[in-house]
């Protein structure tokens, strides 16, 4: 009895050796991801709390409605599900990346993780237009009795209700003729600001009237807070998650993986990068979709 009892310990734990069939850098990478998916967490369940808190809350089709160089097109979400469409590419690539670290093939590791390297940079560089777009572009908000252009700050939120009709037509008399002219221009591009600053208030007006202005009321101060945070900590693991694909790519040309006679690495730093993507959908959801 004692004997069957020593050789059943001796085969499944022997004191150096795990009792789960799992290498040991990916149990811990488990464990940092864990950790991470906490404080994301943290972040979202914060931000739901604040949200549902407020008797309103900036729309996101009318948040996120601007495309690059298609001037002020109306194009609800369309930017950024091109953003989630090219992380999950990215995602993708990974994958294929992996699958070819397990067959050992160098040439298919380096060709995936190279794209999966330019899915990141490109998701970055949307991210950092849009984040320019929201922070310098001029947003029609309705302040006391007259139309400012606002840019989008954490101390100010230009996207709140949508301003009473009624109002903006009185409120149109009470601007001043330079934001009038960028007004006119913003929903007519036919003719330049220049030339268009020249007109009377009056001519201005009528031709703002002729059609569809959206102004907003100011919104709650905390949503360009937890928007920048958020998404720029989610930006940063993206980073992050690039920078490490880049060493990967480096120890994979200097046959680091070769000599090692696996690339188990790679799979760490692929769980990583899913990771990564996984994240991404609870945050396009929260700020993008809700």
């Amino acid at each position: 009895m004692a004997t069957t009892a020593t050789a059943h310990k001796t085969k499944w734990w022997s004191g150096g050796k795990s009792p789960f069939n799992i290498e040991y850098g990916k149990v811990m990478m488990w464990y940092f991801l864990m950790s991470d998916a906490f404080t994301f967490g943290a972040f979202l369940i914060s931000y739901g709390t604040i949200r549902f808190s407020q008797n309103f809350w900036p729309d996101p089709n009318h948040v996120f409605n601007a495309f690059p160089f298609a001037g002020h097109a109306n194009l609800p979400l369309a930017f950024v599900s091109v953003m989630t469409f090219i992380l999950i590419i990215s995602s993708v690539t990974m994958v294929l990346a992996v699958h070819a670290g397990h067959k050992g093939d160098k040439a298919g590791v380096t060709k995936w993780l190279l794209w999966t390297i330019l899915g990141g940079l490109m998701f970055l560089s949307c991210q950092a237009w849009e984040w320019w777009h929201m922070i310098t572009a001029e947003h029609a908000t309705l302040v006391n009795g007259q139309i400012q252009l606002l840019g989008q700050t954490t101390k100010v939120n230009p996207w709140g209700a949508a301003a009473d009709p009624a109002l903006i037509g009185e409120a149109l008399k009470n601007t001043d003729t330079g934001i009038l002219a960028k007004l006119a221009y913003q929903v007519d591009h036919s003719v330049p600001v220049s030339q268009l600053a020249t007109q009377s208030k009056e001519s201005l007006i009528a031709t703002i009237s002729q059609h569809e202005l959206k102004v907003g009321t100011p919104g709650p101060v905390a949503f360009g807070g937890f928007f920048y945070g958020i998404t720029g900590f989610h930006g940063f693991h993206v980073f992050s998650g690039v920078v490490i694909n880049i060493v990967m790519l480096i120890m994979t040309q200097k046959n680091v993986f070769e000599n090692r006679g696996h690339y188990l690495m790679i799979e760490k730093a692929g769980l990583y990068w899913h990771f990564v993507d996984l994240v991404w959908v609870f945050v396009f959801l929260a700020f993008y979709l809700i």
